[in-house]
């Protein structure tokens, strides 16, 4: 365990209740954090909830629900979270999945870039005030090195031109990238900071929903896979690390600084993303 507290802070935590979201739960509770955890599943949230209390002297540990395909509950979450919590002294954004078919949400998005790009970028919108209010602050977003050979395609944001389950995958994966270096820009000076990281690939309940050769594919790579707690071992860093104060806009693998792929690195298609999600995620829209 690093040597390091987080004795009162506030911590939210999507995509908590497996893999490395629920580790990094776990972790940051141990070093003193009240922490939310936020699942899907009401009795998966509260075991995991329970068990992480039971596992420590932290009983600072909360459970709240949202469904990250739909906009009216990432809404209805952030409502939530300002009503429990006073203070948010780090947003981690984890929650995520792969689709081996094209499938679209209730608000007829695709359901891959809509969770995994999408929920990082409206609830962050929603709870950057109490975030700010709360600086110095962080915003912690999980990446991918899947990242690398995909380019956001802005005439077929939402794979209807031909769907392939790990291209979806990997752009919504840049995206998260370039929401990260475009966000910090935007709130420079705030006290807030905003980094990702890729975990690794990491032997997690991911993709464990799907069926057919993702799901195979998932459960084979599980031999070559790292454990959870080593993939979020830059993500508890990236949220606690005193050295960190002040750095943004960075994508990190193993506690370095990474370059990523020149198409993530590109300010225009991340300003330019930043607009195509605003009006994605606008009540009228």
């Amino acid at each position: 365990m690093p040597d390091r507290t987080m004795a009162g802070k506030t911590v939210l935590v999507t995509g908590a209740t497996s893999g490395i979201g629920r580790v990094m739960a776990s972790e940051l509770a141990a070093l003193g954090a009240r922490v939310g955890i936020v699942g899907r599943d009401p009795a998966r949230t509260e075991a995991v909830r329970d068990a992480i209390r039971a596992a420590g002297t932290n009983q600072a540990v909360e459970s709240f629900l949202c469904d990250f395909s739909s906009q009216k509950s990432i809404r209805a979450l952030a409502r939530e979270v300002d009503a429990r919590f006073d203070r948010l002294h780090v947003l981690v954004n984890n929650a995520g999945a792969v689709n081996g078919s094209r499938r679209v949400t209730e608000d007829g998005l695709e359901l891959t870039f809509a969770v995994n790009h999408l929920g990082y970028f409206l609830l962050t919108e929603l709870l950057l005030p109490r975030l700010k209010a709360s600086a110095p602050a962080r915003i912690v977003s999980t990446a991918s090195a899947a990242h690398f050979g995909q380019r956001i395609d802005f005439d077929d944001l939402q794979g209807e031109k031909g769907y392939r389950a790990f291209r979806a995958y990997g752009r919504s994966k840049l995206a998260n990238i370039l929401f990260t270096r475009e966000l910090a820009r935007r709130i420079a000076g705030t006290g807030v900071t905003a980094n990702c990281f890729h975990p690794g690939v990491v032997r997690s309940g991911f993709a464990r929903n799907d069926k057919g050769l993702i799901a195979l594919g998932a459960k084979l790579g599980g031999l070559f896979m790292i454990s959870p707690e080593k993939g979020a071992d830059t993500g508890v860093w990236l949220a606690t690390a005193p050295e960190l104060e002040g750095v943004s806009g960075k994508y990190f693998a193993k506690r370095r600084e990474a370059r990523g792929s020149p198409a993530a690195r590109d300010e225009a298609t991340a300003k330019r993303l930043w607009d195509a999600s605003e009006q994605l995620v606008s009540p009228s829209a």
